[in-house]
């Protein structure tokens, strides 16, 4: 599974909301040829964007299990999930080479915005050890 993180820390481009339409349109895209391109491969297996924070909600049990939800806007919140792809990759390097290029995305004026794409392993059963 590759996440897609924002992080404004470290970051040297002007949040999206701020880019012109055109180069919104480039990212997203980007985004298509990719997703077509893993397709072509028979690398594709699911993937989706995710709106910001301020449509996020956190839930947790309250008491008797009642959900309790905390709504955005959270001007606070630093770092948030943007995306999602599962691949299935024949070896752990290629969803890392797909990581990569997926990180240079174009933002502002088409330069890569180079955004951290975690990889993680999707289990399919607990470690044989447990």
């Amino acid at each position: 599974m590759l996440l897609m993180q924002f992080s404004a820390a470290g970051t040297d481009f002007p949040p999206i909301d701020t880019w012109t339409p055109e180069e919104i349109r480039a990212h997203i895209a980007f985004m298509g040829e990719v997703n077509a391109k893993l397709t072509a491969d028979g690398e594709w297996v699911q993937g989706e964007g995710l709106g910001g924070p301020a449509q996020a909600r956190i839930v947790r049990a309250g008491e008797g299990g009642v959900p309790v939800v905390t709504e955005g806007p959270f001007p606070e919140t630093k770092e948030f999930l943007a995306g999602w792809w599962i691949v299935d990759c024949e070896t752990p390097q290629r969803a890392v080479e797909i990581a990569a290029y997926i990180s240079a995305a174009p933002g502002p004026g088409g330069r890569p915005l180079n955004m951290p794409i975690e990889v993680h392993p999707v289990m399919s059963a607990p470690p044989q050890e447990l």
